[in-house]
């Protein structure tokens, strides 16, 4: 088992292993956390895998019960948070009760901003079991909901007090999916470690077959540089920003698009759109968008903004991102591999004219 500390204002560890899964009752019991455990997952993990969970925790002497919503982005809302709540208020949940969040992004996101409210706040762990979600989002205490507006526009920075990430769970998932984290692991390597990027490069054919050793290794590396930020900057108040290189973009495109696209491949193809606007303003090292923009095509991730969305809606959507302060939008912008700079206020019309350049023709 490999463990990393994320020294925030509320330390925890992150415990990576295969199989990891079935340990996790004997573990929560160590930590002291509560008297009832809350299992909030999907309605296509539930059956996967949260029964299983909660029969493990109720074997381990636990009191445990398993709370569902449909699965899909379209969930990540606020009516969600308080039909959970409410079904948990229903079943006698106290504030000596601590949340269990077993599922990928939408479920990390929704069940932590549900522990970070529910009688004005009570312990959660994260149990992410899709690739985005073990390298991204369970990681950092970021959680929240979607408004019509604009992802993530409610929600609070709220540690776990721990994240378990069995590598093992990624086989019962579709490739697509698996596709949809490596975007994350991509960003990690071209905004911090070039080696990492490397790695990809190398090993791009073995990842997409599921071998472990490689995906435990990504894994590994994509959380120790993310609590190694995180540690550095809690609440986003300067360095974790670097954490947005190629969302900004994406979020808008996943807007744009209805969220009918996977934030994985809007991520990538922000990834794209930033590297050209970099080598455009001559920030970027010449060649740094095609090195990219073929790794993420070896990676099976999309390149080019689809037909159906429009670039003036994400232009749109762009201008109301969370981060836009006194009207100026900043980007996360590269130097080369490894290397970032953040760019305020970029002209609109480098951007435009980059997005309309991705438009799949």
């Amino acid at each position: 088992m490999r463990r990393i500390r994320v020294k925030t204002g509320s330390p925890y560890d992150i415990l990576i292993a295969g199989g990891l899964l079935t340990d996790i009752p004997e573990n929560i019991k160590v930590l002291d956390l509560a008297r009832r455990f809350a299992v909030i997952s999907d309605s296509n993990v539930a059956h996967l895998l949260g029964e299983d969970l909660v029969r493990l925790l109720e074997e381990a002497g636990l009191s445990a019960h398993l709370f569902t919503f449909p699965a899909g982005e379209e969930s990540k809302n606020i009516d969600t948070v308080v039909f959970l709540a409410r079904q948990m208020l229903q079943s006698g949940f106290d504030r000596k009760c601590a949340v269990v969040a077993l599922g990928g992004g939408v479920t990390g996101d929704l069940a932590g901003f549900l522990a970070s409210i529910y009688l004005r706040g009570i312990p959660y762990v994260q149990v992410p079991t899709s690739l985005l979600a073990q390298v991204d989002s369970s990681v950092g205490g970021k959680t929240g909901v979607d408004l019509p507006e604009g992802k993530n526009l409610l929600g609070t920075f709220y540690q776990p007090r721990r994240v378990y990430i069995d590598y093992g769970v990624l086989t019962t998932l579709p490739l697509e999916h698996l596709k949809n984290g490596l975007a994350e692991v991509v960003k990690y390597g071209c905004i911090w470690n070039s080696y990492l990027f490397s790695f990809l490069e190398e090993q791009a054919e073995a990842i997409l077959a599921y071998n472990a050793d490689d995906l435990e290794h990504l894994i590994y590396e994509s959380c120790r540089i993310k609590a190694e930020i995180v540690s550095q900057d809690e609440k986003e108040g300067g360095l974790r920003r670097v954490l947005n290189f190629g969302h900004t973009i994406g979020h808008a495109l996943e807007a744009a698009a209805k969220y009918k696209l996977l934030h994985g491949f809007c991520v990538s193809i922000g990834m794209v759109a930033a590297a050209r606007i970099s080598e455009i303003l001559g920030i970027g090292s010449l060649g740094l968008a095609h090195r990219i923009e073929s790794l993420l095509k070896n990676l099976g991730l999309p390149v080019r903004i689809p037909r159906s969305v429009s670039v003036a809606d994400i232009m749109t959507y762009l201008s109301k991102d969370k981060k836009v302060w006194q009207g100026k939008l900043t980007l996360v912008l590269l130097k080369e591999i490894g290397k970032f700079v953040f760019y305020e206020d970029p002209p609109q019309e480098t951007i435009q004219k980059v997005l309309e350049d991705l438009k799949t023709v």
